[in-house]
């Protein structure tokens, strides 16, 4: 007997690994490969074979760790292989190391593959990038990779941390933009080197001191203006992006990178180009609410007014119908007292009636008991001394009194 197993299709399985694989990385990742194989086919498109290898044994050969398909479509790749010569001195070839921005994808038929979207050429030209990748590798493996970026902005962000160096250009330009965007923006300095071998140290106490004080903002703003890769490291230090990814309100950063993104930029809950448009975000960010706020009172009144308009119908409808059935009622009381009077006086008619019978008949029982009517019909009523006599023991020889039906007689007892 075979037995009976719950059971799905191959492209129902694909379809599940590819829902999985591209639900998990969403968004566009950085990753560091060697390119393998390359090929130009005659349209143009750049299709590659990328690997990471483990590091050899000694006196042996490096071995394929993890191995994947990439593409860098025609319209990119004219660009991008164009940049990567342009910075690199070199053209980009089978057996080099790359940073390659991708997004990963699933065919049910072909597999995983990687889009090649940008190409980071400075990964090969010094300890900056190895330095940042360094980190990245370590934040996600510390776990707190995305823990910023699950912080929740209030909706009215309006008390508003920065880190940044009151003498900065990128801070002035902030507190300009911020303030011609006509929103009541409260703002706290916590001023910080931003620059050189003292601005990661700088930067961690002052978030450290926002950190304190964390209950009397709504998000935290770390902004400097543009500069060098080198000028720039300390946002890629492992100590300072572990600060922003843990920290304990949204970060927002207008770090004024041009070509690259910064580590404190990929933590970050909400990272941004430079100093000007974060002020510009946020300000939008608060006319939309104002939006809202305006269509929602809108939205308010005419709901209020549509339902006074509901209720005053309704009782209009209501006091017309109580009015109705008030004169139904009174009109039905009204019937029934009539009703009821004329049931009282017939039932006292005929209570009359039967008292009127009564009395007749107690009255022709009475006079049927007359003495007058049982004296004409022979008796006699004999009285001794006033007194009716009832038995004749002791009369003998006394005088009586004999009522007849007509007249009276008086007569002694002789004999008993």
């Amino acid at each position: 007997m075979t037995l009976q197993h719950q059971h799905i299709t191959l492209s129902e399985l694909q379809q599940r690994i590819k829902q999985a694989v591209e639900g998990a990385l969403p968004l566009p990742v950085w990753v560091v490969a060697e390119v393998s194989e390359l090929k130009v086919n005659y349209s143009g498109h750049c299709y590659l074979e990328l690997v990471e290898k483990s590091e050899p044994a000694r006196g042996g050969t490096p071995i394929p760790r993890a191995q994947v398909r990439a593409v860098i479509w025609r319209q990119q790749y004219a660009m991008l292989s164009a940049y990567f010569k342009a910075e690199t001195g070199s053209a980009l070839t089978a057996g080099m190391k790359i940073l390659a921005k991708v997004i990963v994808s699933y065919h049910e038929l072909y597999g995983l593959s990687l889009q090649i979207t940008d190409l980071d050429a400075s990964y090969t030209l010094g300890e900056v990038e190895r330095q940042k990748q360094l980190t990245i590798a370590q934040l996600q493996a510390d776990g707190v990779w995305d823990m910023n970026r699950e912080q929740e902005l209030p909706l009215l962000t309006q008390c508003i941390a920065i880190v940044s160096s009151a003498a900065a250009a990128g801070y002035r330009d902030f507190c300009n933009e911020l303030r011609e965007g006509g929103y009541a923006f409260r703002t706290t300095l916590f001023d910080a080197v931003v620059q050189g071998q003292a601005a990661e140290e700088s930067v961690c106490k002052a978030l450290a001191d926002v950190a304190a004080r964390a209950e009397e903002f709504d998000a935290v703003v770390i902004i400097r203006g543009g500069g060098s890769a080198s000028d720039l490291s300390c946002f890629n230090s492992y100590r300072l992006c572990s600060y922003v990814a843990q920290f304990p309100l949204p970060v927002i950063t207008g770090i004024g990178h041009d070509k690259d993104t910064s580590v404190a930029d990929m933590v970050a809950h909400t990272p941004l180009k430079t100093p000007t448009a974060v002020a510009a975000w946020l300000t939008e960010r608060m006319a939309r609410l104002d939006g809202w706020l305006e269509d929602a009172l809108f939205r308010l009144s005419e709901l209020a007014v549509k339902a006074t308009q509901r209720e005053q119908l309704r009782l209009e409808r209501m006091s017309g119908e109580v009015a109705r059935l008030g004169g139904t009622y009174c009109e039905r009381a009204r019937s029934r007292m009539a009703m009821l009077g004329e049931q009282l006086r017939s039932e006292v008619a005929r209570f009359i009636e039967r008292r009127a019978m009564f009395l007749q008949v107690a009255e022709s029982s009475v006079e049927a008991r007359a003495p007058e009517k049982i004296l004409r019909l022979g008796f006699a009523v004999v009285r001794c001394d006033g007194r009716a006599v009832t038995s004749a023991k002791g009369l003998k020889g006394r005088e009586v009194d004999i009522q007849l039906a007509e007249g009276y007689i008086k007569a002694e007892v002789k004999n008993l």
